[in-house]
């Protein structure tokens, strides 16, 4: 069983059907299931997501999505003064934008095993609490 922390536009692209990508993701989170891993992601996930919800006008619509994240991440990470620290050090080496520090910050502090992205920019970086971040294209499942 690994924690496996979730970057944004996965959830995007599941909840959204996302044509290129939400047939990955369903198989990333199938075989997740299978092997117990424990699906993870930061409270600012959940604020990302619901903004585009509430951008296109549909608040109405917002507690469903927030109800169906709900029921499929085992630990939503708060962003803490400790979360803050890992974040700080994040932007200060790695000079990440603030969204992608936070992710990172978020992950290092829950101790995740791997911290998927569809972001090459941050593919292969190292985070201390982070053991590997990897593309949802890799596999490594």
């Amino acid at each position: 069983m690994s924690r496996i922390y979730w970057d944004t536009m996965l959830f995007i692209y599941w909840l959204e059907d996302n044509p290129q990508y939400a047939r990955r993701v369903d198989a990333i989170y199938a075989r997740m299931k299978k092997r117990q891993d424990q699906l993870l992601t930061g409270a600012f996930t959940f604020g990302e997501v619901l903004a585009g919800v509430y951008r296109r006008g549909a608040g109405q619509r917002a507690e469903e999505v927030r109800r169906q994240l709900q029921d499929l991440v085992a630990e939503v990470v708060p962003f803490t003064v400790e979360t803050a620290d890992h974040y700080a050090r994040i932007r200060g080496t790695l000079g990440l934008a603030p969204a992608d520090a936070i992710h990172l910050a978020s992950a290092a502090q829950a101790g995740t095993d791997l911290f998927l992205t569809n972001d090459r920019r941050l593919v292969g970086r190292y985070v201390p609490g982070i053991q590997f971040v990897a593309s949802i294209e890799d596999d490594l499942l």
